[in-house]
């Protein structure tokens, strides 16, 4: 039996706890998550590279998955051109059954291992795109569809799973496995293990944009603005970077079209 699919002994009584009870059993296990993650940077390190290499030459940044995980991998997708202004096809999050299965579970699609390899053929993948599967038990057959033809066109698979020797980990390039173990809840795979899913996806994206300069010190700088709070945001960081008041950094922004870059670099070449 997978782990993430055994009983967990902590918590086997927890529907007789009180509610400060239930909190901690469930705190107990979410620290276990993030051990798990610290376990496997190695792994995680690997993914990044590649995700760079590939980002460097032209290509992009596939999430994939089926379920929550699949969820997990369109929201770090999504995430990604507010945060760091980047086009929103360098980096994809696709889901098994499709944009509806985002607000409704369509458990079924997770076994198509076709409709996978279709997901990313429609794509029009390539190699020089990094493929990251995702799936807490190692073994839906959507992603390792998917991972399989990631492989055959000679892009970089990675899996990302809670469970060790698994079919994803067997194909998969770079395998980083999080061995959270049993959940709070028998099988519910959307909460220790999609915790580990999460913060592994950040990583990723994050790591992978700083290290392709979209990222100033520990700023975002290719912010837009695309509303009050962004824009108050941007002067913020201007203000920052040149040790000015709000009202220069803003009067910077207006001059160079509420672009950072711009605004920066207009003082460095003054001086």
């Amino acid at each position: 039996m997978l782990e993430t699919e055994k009983r967990n002994p902590n918590t086997k009584h927890i529907d007789r706890a009180a509610t400060a009870e239930m909190l901690k059993m469930i705190q107990a296990e979410n620290l276990n998550a993030v051990n798990a993650v610290g376990e496997a940077l190695e792994s995680v390190e690997a993914a990044i590279e590649a995700a760079v290499d590939s980002l460097n030459r032209g290509g992009r940044l596939f999430y994939i998955g089926a379920g929550t995980s699949g969820r997990l991998g369109v929201l770090d997708a999504s995430e990604c051109p507010p945060t760091f202004g980047v086009s929103g096809d360098l980096v994809v999050g696709i889901i098994a059954g499709g944009d509806k299965s985002l607000r409704t579970a369509s458990e079924f699609a997770e076994d198509n291992a076709e409709a996978g390899r279709q997901a990313l053929v429609d794509h029009g993948l390539t190699e020089n795109d990094t493929v990251v599967g995702i799936s807490a038990s190692g073994g839906a057959a959507y992603v390792v569809g998917a991972l399989e033809y990631a492989n055959s066109v000679g892009a970089v698979s990675v899996s990302v799973s809670s469970n060790r020797d698994t079919p994803m980990e067997r194909i998969a390039k770079i395998a980083i496995v999080t061995e959270t173990g049993p959940e709070v809840i028998t099988g519910s795979t959307r909460m220790k293990s999609g915790t580990a899913q999460k913060l592994v996806l950040n990583m990723i994206s994050t790591c992978a944009m700083i290290k392709t300069g979209r990222v100033y010190e520990n700023l975002m700088i290719n912010l837009r603005p695309t509303n009050i709070k962004l824009k108050a945001r941007m002067v913020s960081i201007v203000s920052d970077i040149l040790e000015c008041d709000r009202a220069e950094a803003e009067a910077r922004l207006e001059r160079n079209e509420w672009n950072i870059r711009k605004a920066v670099a207009e003082t460095e070449s003054a001086q």
